[in-house]
């Protein structure tokens, strides 16, 4: 099993800025890939930020410019640095990997618990 654990959320006002963090722990063999996503009230989880083990990443584009998410290969941990935050930026954050779990087994898709942030104009 694999868990991952979401920090770093909160309320902010609009063109501040919040870290997020996930650290990702169990039986993993291999992260391929860890991405935050995001879910508004009515809204349907986006894909907000991911990286790949080689370090290459990609971004919705509301958020070019403003977000950098970053990798700690060593520590199983994704960063995502928000700034100049706008109050469309409201969610909740969710932390994603791709884990393989054995040498040869595939890629599983495990899943924060979400940290909300909260944007005030």
């Amino acid at each position: 099993q694999v868990q991952l654990v979401e920090s770093g959320g909160g309320l902010v006002q609009a063109g501040g800025s919040l870290r997020l963090s996930c650290a990702a722990s169990g039986s993993i063999f291999s992260i391929n890939a860890m991405a935050w996503y995001r879910q508004a009230p009515g809204a349907q989880r986006e894909l907000v930020a991911q990286i790949y083990k080689d370090a290459t990443t990609d971004y919705i584009d509301s958020v070019k410019s403003r977000f950098t998410i970053s990798r700690d290969s060593a520590k199983n941990t994704v960063l995502l640095q928000m700034n100049s935050l706008k109050p469309e930026d409201t969610a909740v954050y969710y932390c994603n990997a791709k884990v393989e779990v054995s040498r040869f087994s595939p890629n599983y898709n495990y899943w924060g618990q979400g940290t909300q942030v909260t944007v005030s104009s």
